[in-house]
């Protein structure tokens, strides 16, 4: 762009001092000989031409005409092109949205919506993050996030990020108020959706346990109870913290679900230790019924059954790779 208005100053410049030299014209009339020339708007000339003028007036419609058509090119260029970029990408993320099932919706990408998504997105599970804040879009777009700008309070809103295919919603403003209206609403569209809820307050909490959310959760709450316990159990708070999903070193806790025809199904627990070294499991969760902590080794495992072992992270791998070949 630069260049090519610096190119059309020096051409009508250079145009206006030949006019002078060649033809002898005053000052205003060789500089509007030569914007009448470049813009090829066909006024007529000032004073007829010799045939020096002509020669030099060709010249300058050639080059005039040429850097100008070049000027406007470049500014379509940037306008268009980039208001073409704009609507393609929204166009693009909206596709892909309308087309996903079994994802998670976060509602509200505050500190704790954040950390949500990005730890659902470094476990690759499907994400689209709705917030009314127009700023976060350039955030959210560079982070790789699918994303809706507006409020979730609106059911259209809910509706653009595919709530009735959704297996998750994650409600995550900063009002109590506005997350039961969420969580009724999401249960609503989607009575089978899991609802995770953040909550300010113990009436919150409780408001948002009645409007259907499956879990909620208090961050204060968490926070404060992790130091106090920091302080009363150190070691088992370690534990925990080397232990937390995902992130641990050296021993991780995992769960896994097993599948119709897995190798595990009719097998015991303790043969499915039995058959990975340096883990256990710990837990079992059978549709319905209450999770079961320390599973009995007898206990036979079936289809459909959430096991949550702990161990080191190859252990882990082998154990999932092996029960769901």
């Amino acid at each position: 762009m630069l260049l090519a208005v610096s190119g059309l100053i020096v051409l009508t410049g250079a145009g206006t001092v030949g006019y002078i030299l060649i033809e002898k014209m005053s000052l205003l009339d060789a500089l509007f000989m030569s914007v009448i020339t470049i813009s090829t708007v066909g006024y007529g000339e000032v004073k007829p031409l010799s045939a020096d003028g002509r020669i030099f007036t060709i010249v300058l419609i050639i080059t005039g005409v040429g850097t100008a058509l070049y000027l406007l090119a470049v500014a379509a260029e940037v306008v268009i092109e980039g208001q073409l970029r704009d609507f393609l990408g929204i166009s693009a993320m909206q596709r892909k949205i309308h087309q996903m099932e079994n994802h998670v919706i976060v509602c509200g990408f505050g500190r704790f919506g954040r950390v949500v998504t990005e730890e659902l997105q470094r476990h690759s599970v499907p994400v689209v993050v709705i917030d009314p804040d127009v700023a976060l879009e350039k955030e959210l777009a560079r982070l790789d996030v699918l994303h809706v700008t507006g409020s979730a309070l609106e059911d259209e809103i809910l509706e653009e990020a595919r709530i009735q295919s959704a297996r998750a919603i994650v409600v995550a403003t900063d009002s109590d108020a506005d997350n039961v209206y969420i969580t009724l609403s999401a249960r609503e569209k989607n009575p089978g959706i899991t609802i995770h809820a953040r909550g300010e307050s113990e009436t919150g909490l409780r408001r948002l346990k009645s409007a259907g959310a499956n879990q909620v959760i208090s961050a204060y709450q968490r926070g404060g109870m992790r130091i106090a316990s920091m302080i009363l159990r150190p070691a088992v708070v370690d534990f925990l913290e080397l232990a937390t999903p995902g992130h641990g070193d050296e021993i991780d806790l995992e769960e896994i679900e097993i599948e119709p025809g897995s190798h595990a199904v009719g097998k015991t627990i303790e043969a499915v230790e039995r058959g990975t070294a340096k883990l256990r499991v710990v837990a079992l969760k059978r549709g319905d019924d209450p999770i079961s902590l320390i599973p009995e080794p007898g206990t036979i495992v079936q289809a459909g059954d959430h096991l949550v072992a702990i161990g080191d992270r190859v252990s882990l791998q082998h154990l999932a790779e092996i029960l769901n070949e």
